[in-house]
This record gives structure tokens, sequence and C-alpha cells, in this order.
């Protein structure tokens, strides 16, 4: 199978290739291999990668089965793989079990053929590790891949595998789909599970699924991995028809509040701004009403910030200690970076009636977005309000801030995003044009009322339709032969 050919598919396309005898699994394989070999020293967005293969107990009629696939090197564990979480504190890790996540990937089928870069202990929306090495855009290498999922999303623009895990606590999901020109949903609170190591990820802000370049390639993930565990503290029930069936299901007459700016007082960049207004014009001549909304969150943008480090913090804070007991490594300078000793410092001092009161903020911040869905169906916002910062400029403040305000540079380059981590909604971003100057991509995001990851699914399907994406490729793309 050619390099040229294997691009021009995406997952669900690949496996009906297999299903139908056109090609073999291990030819599918073998190009997402080759393709990993020969685009990963240009971008650095895979730690490790090996030949896989798909589970012999998967299920053959899922509609991503054969699918080449990566791991964001954290928050998931395949058994006998290292779990480093970008870390030289988690050096050789290794946790001999399959997370409950990496058991439904199995099951549907993906071949999971190695592990991505993320950001260390994922607190930043750039992917920049020190023990990694940063991993550089494919559209243009001299800026950044937005983090904390920014391996698994550069490794999907540029072709190497059609979709990848990804997680998200605050935009890490969304915010490297945005400026890797990538479909990304970060789905209600409850729909995946965390098991069987923990119930909740950073006290509930965190969700799993996944960064690809179609619509119906994360729908079908979600399908496959929206399936409880035993014990789970919480499920958020899916609904009767499939995610996959809502992507090409209209989804009606939407009213949406457009949210121009963010809430902490700057503005959205002018090009950021431009390709919001032409994808509002786009769902205006789609038959949707579009509202401008100021958006009003019930706190101001530093309690909301302040509230978010404290669940940042104290759970990387815990998080460290149970690293470094496995490990054995000590908690200083040579095996952590300056933002993440500043992150640990922080949360080793808070105590639980600060997290008390950050749930008390959680709390109206959720009722107050809660009360826009009264009114409107979704809310449309830029996934990001300021272009990616070339590499080594996102950094450069680690050692002049405390765990406090490192979190504010990381909420400053993301203010959107971490609104729907805090209330569980889903949320997601879609392609929505180009910076000329960088020729950076730019995602609009979209989020919906609490369980209504559907609805996103039907608008993301009528979008691609209408502004079609998938034939774009970057600078540094798998398909130039």
């Amino acid at each position: 199978m050619k390099s040229s050919e294997f691009v021009s598919y995406d997952g669900i396309g690949l496996a009906q290739l297999i299903r139908n005898k056109e090609v073999s699994g291990d030819e599918v394989i073998q190009a997402s291999i080759d393709a990993i070999s020969r685009i990963n020293p240009q971008i650095n967005a895979v730690i490790e990668f090996w030949i896989g293969e798909v589970a012999p107990n998967a299920d053959k009629l899922s509609p991503l089965y054969g699918a080449p696939f990566l791991i964001k090197d954290l928050a998931i564990t395949m058994n006998g793989k290292r779990n480093e979480l970008g870390s030289q504190l988690a050096q050789g890790m290794i946790i001999n079990d399959d997370s409950t996540l990496m058991s439904l990937y199995k099951k549907a089928g993906l071949a999971t053929l190695g592990r991505t870069t993320t950001s260390e202990f994922a607190i930043s929306t750039t992917t920049e590790a020190r023990f990694t090495g940063p991993t550089l855009n494919p559209w243009n290498p001299d800026f950044n891949v937005g983090g904390s999922t920014g391996g698994s999303a550069a490794a999907v623009a540029a072709g190497m595998v059609p979709l990848a895990h990804a997680t998200d606590g605050g935009g890490s999901i969304r915010v490297p789909a945005a400026v890797n020109g990538l479909f990304g949903l970060k789905p209600t609170r409850g729909r995946v599970s965390s098991g069987p190591f923990q119930d909740e990820v950073w006290s509930g802000l965190l969700a799993h699924l996944g960064v690809s370049r179609t619509v119906r390639d994360s729908a079908a993930l979600l399908d496959a991995i929206s399936i409880p565990a035993v014990g789970e503290p919480y499920y958020t029930a899916s609904p009767e028809k499939s995610f996959l069936s809502a992507v090409s299901e209209s989804p009606g007459k939407l009213k949406i509040g457009l949210v121009i700016d963010p809430p902490t007082g700057e503005k959205t960049e002018s090009s950021i701004s431009a390709a919001l207004q032409k994808t509002a014009q786009l769902l205006s001549t789609l038959g949707h009403e579009i509202e401008v909304v100021q958006l009003d969150t019930g706190v101001s943008w530093e309690a909301f910030v302040f509230a978010n480090a404290q669940f940042w913090n104290v759970n990387t804070a815990a998080w460290i200690d149970n690293v470094a007991a496995i490990t054995g490594r000590l908690v200083n300078e040579e095996n952590l970076e300056a933002a993440t000793i500043a992150a640990y410092q922080y949360g080793k001092k808070i105590s639980g009636i600060d997290i008390l009161k950050a749930i008390s903020t959680r709390n109206i911040v959720s009722r107050k977005l809660g009360g826009y869905f009264e009114k409107y169906d979704i809310l449309m916002t830029p996934t990001i309000a300021k272009l990616p910062l070339k590499i080594g400029e996102y950094n450069k403040v680690q050692n002049d801030v405390d765990g406090l305000g490192w979190i504010n540079h990381v909420f400053s380059q993301s203010p959107f995003t971490a609104l729907a981590n805090i209330s569980g909604l889903p949320s997601m971003s879609v392609p929505a044009g180009f910076d000329s100057n960088t020729n950076l991509p730019i995602g609009v995001m979209f989020t919906a009322g609490f369980g209504l990851d559907a609805k996103l699914f039907s608008l993301a399907g009528q979008l691609e339709n209408a502004a079609p994406w998938g034939h774009l490729s970057p600078q540094i793309w798998a398909g130039n032969e």
C-alpha cells in the first residue's frame, strides 16, 4: 500500500478496505509504520513505536477494525508498554495491565502502534517537554502543536495514523485539534471510563477520546469506548442511536449563541475572529439562527483561574508523589521541569477547605453555563483566542511563576476551553480556516448541553459536508512520496 493511498483514507475507510479484502491488515499497519519512520524524525510526535496487531478478541464488525492507532503517553496504560508521562521522573515506568480504556480500544480492533508525546504531566497547552524535546507543527514547524495531546495531533495531521488517543483536562483535545487542522471532541463527563485505577481524573475535569481527520472516526471511537466498567462512580448513558449515525443526521435548525471575545477581557486575534465570523455566516446559510452573546460565567476570570489551579495543582502533586514512589526517583529539578515543580509545591499546600471552595466555584460556573442552554442549543466560540507561540516561547515563564501563575499562563493561551471541563459539558473543535501569515490552522469550538454529544456530531457532520477540510494537507505530510 503506497503512502499516497494510505493517507487518502480515514480509519473507517481503511477498515472497509480490510473488510472487503482489498488490502490486508498487515499492509495497512506496514504503511502506517513506514509513515511514522519517515515523518516522525521531522516533527517528533511519536516517542516509541512498534509493529502492532489487532487483538485476537477484537470485534471484527467494528467500523474501526484494523485501523492504525497511537496512544498518548499519559492517562492510559497498555500492558507491557512504558508509561512515562512526558517526564524524566517516570522514565522506564511500566504498568503491567491494560486500563479499561485500552481494553476497549483493543476490542474495537484498533492496531496500536506506539506512544505519542505530551507535555510533562499534561499541565500545559504546548507539547515541549524537556524529557522528549519539542513536537513541531506539521503545518509550520516553527510553531508549537498545542497540548497536552500535541503528539497525537501532530501524528494524525501529518498522516502517520488516521486517528489517535487524546485526553482533555482543560482543552488538551480541542487545542491541538484546532492548531493542527483536525476534529476533536471532549465528551460529556462520565461518558468514558478512567478505570480501573482511577474513578475520576483531575477531580472530574479530564475526559478521554481522540483526534481525527474526519468527524466520523471520532464518532465511531466514542461509540467503542462509551461502555462503563464495573464499579464506576457515575456514568453518562449513551443515546439510543450511535454517535456514528448522528454524523450523517441533520442537526435541525439550531439557535447558536456566538461568543467572540474571551472572558479574560482581552480581544480574540483578528484572523481567528475572522474565521469565527465566516463560520457563523456559513451556519446562517445552513438555516441556523446566530445571536451574539456576552458570556457571563458567574465569577470573575481571576476566581475561575484560581479554582482551576486548586484542582490542577493538588492532583498534579498527588500524581507526582505516586510516580516518585513507583520509580524511586526524587522530586527535584533533575527529574521535573520548573513549572511542574511549581505546580507540585503549590499543590502540596492546598487544603481540603481550599478544594471545597474550588468545588463551590465549579458549581457556580456550571449552573451559569447550564442556563445558557435553556435559550441556546449550542454555544460557539473560538477554540483559542490567539495563535500558537513559536517553539521555545511558551515555556520562557517557567522560572518566574508559582503554581497559580503557571495555570494563569496556561489559561491565558486557551481561555475558552476549560469552561467545558469545569462544567463537564461536551465540546468540540472543528477546522475553520487558516492564518494567512503563518499558514496555521484555526479551529472553531462548539459546546452543547450536558449529554448532548450526538448533537455536536450532527452539527460537525453538516459543517464537514458544507466546508470540507479532509483534502487539505500540511507542509510535512506522509502523502508526499
